[in-house]
């Protein structure tokens, strides 16, 4: 790495594949299945996510369903549980709820109403922030159960859909390991 404006995660840059104009025309959709498949890849992403937080977390969040893969992996690092933020009716027993708005609709997460105890310090994890929303909604449900959002983490930023701004604006501080410009 050389120069003051070196990209410090450019090797892991080069792993994520884009596609053009899914799932629509005029989207640029960031694949880290990509990045999944090497296993350096993979492993340096963790290391260098759990680096940029500040724990410690009682819990690591993953949001349905790449964020699995990576709250996994980071929970196992910084020796915390796995939380999981589902989409609605995939949990079995009772569920607490927040339902966020989507472009044209509604969706909602869902997550065990006894999975987070009251004052958890959790760490919320997602492989993208885009607009934000889910992020937020997720954020919203863990302090409905009394949890303690300490901070979130994601591996690719799109700082042109504002995502990142909306979630420090709704007190939660992220961490992303790199930018991609667009939609």
């Amino acid at each position: 790495m050389s120069g003051a404006n070196a990209d410090p995660h450019a090797d892991l840059r080069a792993l994520v594949r884009t596609i053009p104009d899914h799932p629509k025309p005029g989207i640029l959709f960031r694949d880290i299945t990509t990045l999944l498949l090497d296993p350096a890849g993979f492993a340096a992403t963790i290391d260098r996510m759990a680096d940029a937080v500040s724990g410690p977390f009682d819990l690591v969040a993953g949001i349905e369903a790449r964020g699995f893969v990576f709250a996994a992996a980071l929970a196992h690092r910084l020796n915390a549980g796995v939380l999981l933020i589902r989409k609605r009716n995939k949990l079995p027993g009772a569920v607490i709820g927040v339902n966020y708005a989507l472009e044209y609709g509604e969706d909602r997460v869902e997550m065990h109403a006894d999975a987070c105890a009251p004052g958890a310090r959790v760490l919320l994890v997602d492989d993208l922030i885009a607009t934000g929303g889910t992020a937020i909604a997720g954020a919203e449900l863990i302090r409905r159960a009394g949890g303690v959002v300490a901070q979130a983490a994601f591996v690719i930023d799109l700082p042109d859909l504002g995502g990142a701004d909306r979630l420090r604006a709704a007190g939660v501080a992220p961490v992303t390991l790199m930018a991609f410009e667009g939609h």
